[in-house]
């Protein structure tokens, strides 16, 4: 009797929060012939000795011939195989066209693969609807290619976790800011996953704000969203992100700069710098930077949008990075109860604290 209080979909959904690699698990029938399935139910058993283990359906019209197998080998896949991926996961005639060695007994292993186990098959067992298959590593090979990664039904990419500490020690290096912004692409990509909008990854470059990475969402507000882009800085949410919490020392030359470019009569500039400070005042209260309803960008993007963003700080304070959202001005509104602006507020935050910065209190 079943006293689960879940059904097999919920299960397959929690078991979707552990990430894990994949692998082709191959082997060659009584006639040579061989065959070859994708699984992500690999795990490793023993060092001493060394035995691993993986698990297939009872359904599977291989299942036979791994029942009856003496060895098995597993290739371990690379990040930029996932079509072998797929094809393995399908069937048909899945070696075709696919570069692979001889291992052990004659059992094809993947060229190209993150890393290769031959295998002799020591004992099996019964899992419910699976079998789980057992065996003893023979021989082994490792590559330097990063491995495939599969977690929440999707493939992923494995990324080194940023070295928080060494961050926090060397906040005013260069490699620290490189650490940073390689968390920060972390974090846009996943704002984009989770919340499906647009999320750029602003930083203070030579020319001023300069956006250095893009994650799209499913309905993008345009095809036209470059990387390198450099944003004007009292026009756009990053660029006033910047201005108000930047030394001004950093920010004059980009300002004079734009400034200059309006051309605009000597009373009027002075009006419009004025009103200036007061936005970058307003911005540095509200802790973010919004444009709503915004025509500024439509050569680039074809219509309205709007934009927000957050500020991301170093250990030592400075802002190093400037998370920013840009949608359609119907699909993407900037309530402070809505999905966007908590979240991306709370996400600046988080990436501030790993990077070492200690929020003040009260």
């Amino acid at each position: 009797m079943k006293s689960e209080t879940f059904d097999a979909r919920q299960f397959r959904d929690a078991l979707g929060a552990f990430v894990t690699g994949v692998t082709v698990v191959t082997t060659v029938d009584a006639d040579g012939k061989p065959h070859g399935l994708t699984a992500n139910s690999f795990s490793s058993v023993s060092l001493d000795p060394p035995l691993v283990l993986w698990s297939q359906s009872l359904k599977a019209p291989s299942h036979p011939i791994f029942s009856e197998a003496a060895h098995f080998c597993v290739s371990i896949l690379a990040d930029d195989q996932v079509d072998i991926s797929n094809r393995f996961a399908r069937p048909g005639n899945k070696f075709d066209g696919v570069p692979t060695r001889q291992g052990i007994a004659g059992i094809p292993l993947i060229e190209g693969s993150a890393a290769t186990l031959e295998c002799t098959k020591v004992t099996s067992y019964p899992g419910g609807d699976h079998t789980v298959f057992i065996g003893r590593v023979r021989s082994i090979e490792r590559s330097d290619r990063r491995p495939l990664a599969f977690g929440g039904g999707k493939y992923l990419v494995a990324h080194r976790h940023d070295a928080s500490r060494a961050i926090a020690a060397a906040a005013s290096s260069n490699i620290a800011k490189l650490q940073a912004v390689r968390a920060g692409m972390q974090v846009i990509a996943e704002l984009s996953e989770r919340l499906d909008e647009t999320f750029g990854l602003g930083v203070w470059g030579n020319h001023g704000p300069t956006i250095v990475r893009w994650e799209e969402s499913s309905q993008p507000v345009s095809d036209n969203l470059q990387t390198g882009l450099v944003l004007p800085v009292f026009k756009s949410s990053t660029g006033l992100c910047f201005a108000a919490h930047l030394p001004a020392d950093r920010t004059m030359l980009a300002i004079e700069q734009e400034f200059a470019a309006e051309q605009l009569p000597p009373e009027a500039a002075v009006a419009t710098m004025s009103e200036m400070r007061a936005t970058l005042e307003s911005v540095r209260i509200a802790g973010m930077a919004k444009l709503t309803n915004t025509s500024d960008f439509a050569g680039i993007y074809g219509r309205e949008i709007n934009a927000v963003s957050a500020p991301v700080r170093a250990a030592n304070g400075d802002v190093v990075l400037v998370l920013t959202a840009i949608g359609d001005v119907d699909r993407m509104p900037l309530d402070e109860d809505g999905k966007v602006v908590p979240a991306l507020r709370k996400a600046a935050l988080h990436l501030s604290e790993r990077l070492g910065h200690a929020a003040p209190k009260g």
